[in-house]
């Protein structure tokens, strides 16, 4: 007996994961190749400037940016070792991620209070770059990916010099340069072990804390920064 050939059915390719493997494949390209380029010149603007500049013409309120980079050269030592104090001790030895103070700050997040963060410098260099604030699963989760090409294709003294010029200082505020000179009247470079601490104790909350008016906890926190300071000892990035 014969049986009727089957006839295959020919697979039609799936226009959407089509589309989302080219999609990814080019988020892949460009992430990469951006990382490389801000590993040679600095930004010209970052995300979180866009945000606050329409947020402050929406609020019809100023929304004037100050940010003058500065090489690392010319950035104050006290400065380095200030932000590395305050928020990342381990900065210099680990791969982007401190699974040790993630895992505490979950723990203590999760008893109510004030919110503690987990991440690196690194995490927050990603992030100031490349993204918007949030803590959605997905923002997390890019932030991690930019956080290993950070660390894959920067050393440690780009990864901070970046930090200190594109980090939040107050409103309208970017980069330790404009910081000292709208703060202390002075350059980024010749920013003293007090002034620096001061600096690094607003970066949690730049918009609700200001060196210009210290609150009992901000000079308390400077008090902190200043200790944990002369407990590191010398700072090295290589």
């Amino acid at each position: 007996m014969r049986y009727p050939a089957r006839h295959s059915r020919s697979r039609r390719p799936n226009p959407f994961k089509q589309w989302l493997v080219r999609l990814l494949f080019g988020f892949v390209i460009l992430s990469v190749a951006s990382t490389l380029l801000f590993r040679f010149i600095p930004p010209p603007i970052t995300p979180l400037m866009v945000i606050r500049k329409a947020q402050g013409i929406a609020g019809d309120k100023s929304s004037a940016l100050r940010h003058e980079w500065q090489p690392l050269e010319n950035i104050s030592p006290a400065m380095v070792r200030a932000v590395i104090a305050a928020e990342d001790q381990k900065f210099p030895r680990h791969f982007g991620f401190d699974f040790d103070a993630m895992t505490k700050a979950y723990a203590h997040n999760r008893e109510g209070g004030r919110q503690r963060g987990g991440s690196t410098i690194s995490q927050q260099t990603a992030k100031n770059i490349f993204l918007w604030p949030g803590g959605s699963y997905l923002r997390k989760g890019i932030e991690a990916y930019f956080t290993v090409l950070l660390e894959l294709f920067w050393d440690k003294e780009r990864i901070i010099e970046m930090y200190l010029n594109v980090a939040e200082f107050g409103p309208g505020i970017y980069g330790v340069e404009s910081a000292a000179r709208r703060y202390y009247h002075t350059s980024a470079k010749n920013l003293n072990t007090r002034q620096a601490a001061m600096l690094a104790a607003v970066l949690p909350a730049p918009l609700r804390m200001s060196p210009a008016r210290p609150t009992p906890y901000l000079m308390q926190r400077q008090r902190w920064i200043l200790q944990q300071m002369r407990n590191a000892g010398p700072l090295s990035l290589d």
